[in-house]
């Protein structure tokens, strides 16, 4: 073999080594294009409403569906409507204490089912009946618990459930402990016990192997089933339009009663307004799941199971 040829061959193997190869363009055949203009579609047909009353927002008119021109007209007459602000206020303390006592009972439901040591029976009916309460219609449970209210209310002189907003807050609790519960229990089948029983060979008391190892174990879907129990509640309107009574008037409830005179462009200001809220909620829990080390996969297995 020659000086030269060596030499050639020599340059061959670094260029090959390097990855200094002629790129070669992949041809997108017409099944990828087909797929990604479906994709492009299926996110416009979800995403376009919500562009939309975003942009309506900004509306200067007197009626939402009538553009007149741009400008922040209809959040400052929001802001300056005190009906508007009282019922954004009653959705959200409904909200915030709906979430607070459906993530303590579906935190200690989904921990009670997941770890369980009785019979699979008893498992199995808990279960279904968790099950009955997200499948049933809302105006089967806004006609049932109407009644209820009432009798706790009334006779048997309980006059804590006379109030609207306890009203609105159990009302929505008990329609998110089940998908509280069902976060935290997929979490916690998945957890490994030799952990807690390692703490408890070391004479860690109960309480402190909850507080510092089952509950941070758990925390993700914790914050998981929170935010979906807290938007749950900002969506809800038959319910809410079953229990309210006056003075502690919800959001949706108002936003459905405003359809009798025509929606006016505050709606729409105040809905963005909520729709933001609710991605700050969401950046809230990414934030709080990346903390905890989760991967982007985890996270979005988490939300997905909200």
């Amino acid at each position: 073999m020659t000086t030269q040829t060596a030499t050639e061959a020599m340059a061959a193997v670094r260029t090959r080594e390097s990855g200094d190869r002629p790129r070669v363009r992949r041809r997108r055949d017409g099944v990828h294009i087909g797929l990604t203009v479906w994709g492009i579609l299926v996110f416009a047909f979800l995403f376009l409403p919500i562009l939309v009353m975003l942009v309506y927002s900004f509306n200067t008119g007197r009626l939402l569906a009538t553009w007149q021109g741009f400008g922040l007209d209809a959040y400052v007459n929001a802001w300056a409507n005190p009906v508007i602000r009282s019922s954004v206020v009653t959705s959200l303390e409904a909200a915030l204490g709906a979430a607070v006592l459906s993530t303590i009972l579906g935190t200690l439901g989904g921990l009670a089912l997941a770890r369980s040591k009785a019979r699979t029976s008893w498992v199995l009916w808990a279960t279904l009946l968790l099950t009955i309460t997200l499948f049933t219609p809302e105006i089967v449970d806004a006609v049932s618990m109407l009644p209820w209210f009432v009798s706790l209310g009334t006779d048997f002189g309980i006059g804590v459930f006379s109030n609207g907003l306890v009203r609105l807050v159990v009302a929505h609790a008990v329609l998110s402990v089940a998908v509280v519960t069902f976060i935290v229990r997929a979490r916690m089948q998945g957890m490994d016990e030799a952990l807690e029983e390692a703490a408890a060979d070391l004479y860690a008391p109960p309480l402190k192997r909850f507080w510092q190892i089952t509950l941070p174990v758990a925390s993700p879907a914790i914050w998981a089933g929170a935010l979906m129990s807290f938007t749950l509640s900002l969506d809800n309107t038959i319910v809410s339009s079953f229990v309210q009574v006056p003075g502690s008037t919800p959001w949706p409830v108002y936003i459905f009663s405003s359809l009798r005179v025509g929606l006016r462009p505050e709606i729409a200001a105040v809905s963005a307004v909520m729709f933001v809220l609710t991605l700050i909620a969401l950046a809230v829990v990414a934030f709080v799941l990346r903390r905890s080390g989760a991967s982007t996969e985890e996270m979005a297995k988490t939300l997905a199971s909200a």
